[in-house]
């Protein structure tokens, strides 16, 4: 299978489960918490690898006990670190997460080492993005940094997926460097400034993005399932009826968008590509944490 190139941050996740997710000066009494690791670029790097993908990622981490969790996950996983840089003068990122009764979750993330990505870092690592089918990345890393290795990625042939989390500003140009645009329902409400309430707002919010230059628009809406628009198909797909309760929906978003990487890089249609992602997205949601909860090939496919 071909090569999959993901470009991302690695944080330590601190899960705080309780009744609900408190708001502003309020102090709630919660009923655990678990230490994990997370990160969206790292999550999606676990999930493609889990699904027998084969997965280069490139982050940047400290030398501390978060960055041996790290390294030790992807060491099980089958995730290739030749592009993992260590910094000895940073701290590993670490995200808190506070999760309510119905899986539903709120975050905090302070990037840490991966903060501090540079355009040098992605032009050492030229070689990796070169032999790859696929680049993902995510809106986590540094802007400048992740436009760039995107342009790179491009120039190099890739099929380029980004995932717009969390949702920041994309210049107009920049909406060409996207094949595959992957934004969920508040990200998607955030670059077209307003509500989405139908689903004829989610297909006027596909062309509009299509219109910014987005070759394939992927709007992923939760237990509704998925809308899929390019220049010449438009549909929804319905959300994967699970066998079990949704316990925790951290990592679905990552479990998706590396199951979307290993789909494309297998070939498969974009509507098979999209079943796949749903798929795996949804078996997520039935275990706790992130990383540790994307499903394996032998689970999707027994699933």
């Amino acid at each position: 299978m071909s090569s999959i190139c993901i470009f991302g941050v690695f944080v330590a996740d601190l899960c705080f489960f309780g009744k609900s997710i408190p708001t502003r000066g309020e102090t709630i009494l919660g009923s655990k918490h678990i230490v994990g690791p997370g990160g969206k670029g790292s999550n999606q790097a676990i999930a493609a690898a889990r699904l027998n993908g084969k997965v280069n990622f490139i982050t940047k981490l400290g030398k501390d006990s978060n960055a041996t969790m790290a390294l030790d996950l992807y060491s099980q996983s089958g995730v290739n670190i030749d592009g993992v840089i260590q910094d000895p003068n940073l701290s590993t990122g670490v995200a808190a997460i506070m999760i309510d009764e119905n899986g539903h979750n709120a975050i905090n993330i302070v990037s840490g080492a991966a903060g501090h990505l540079e355009k040098e870092d992605i032009n050492k690592n030229l070689e990796i993005i070169k032999k790859s089918k696929i680049f993902l990345t995510q809106l986590e890393t540094p802007q400048a940094t992740t436009m760039y290795a995107l342009q790179k990625a491009k120039e190099e042939g890739c099929i380029t997926i980004l995932n717009p989390a969390p949702a920041r500003t994309i210049n107009k140009e920049d909406f060409l460097l996207i094949d595959f645009f992957t934004p969920n329902e508040t990200e998607t409400e955030f670059y077209l400034n307003k509500k989405i309430e139908s689903d004829q707002d989610i297909k006027d919010a596909g062309n509009e993005f299509l219109d910014k230059g987005v070759k394939n628009i992927i709007i992923t809406l939760g237990s509704k399932g998925v809308y899929f628009a390019n220049s010449s198909e438009s549909y929804f797909i319905k959300a994967l009826k699970l066998k079990s309760d949704v316990v925790d929906t951290t990592g679905a978003g990552d479990a998706f968008n590396g199951a979307l990487s290993v789909a494309l890089a297998k070939d498969y249609s974009y509507k098979d590509a999209l079943i796949f992602a749903n798929k795996v997205g949804g078996i997520s949601t039935t275990k706790l944490g992130a990383a540790n909860a994307m499903p394996t090939i032998e689970e999707v496919e027994n699933y």
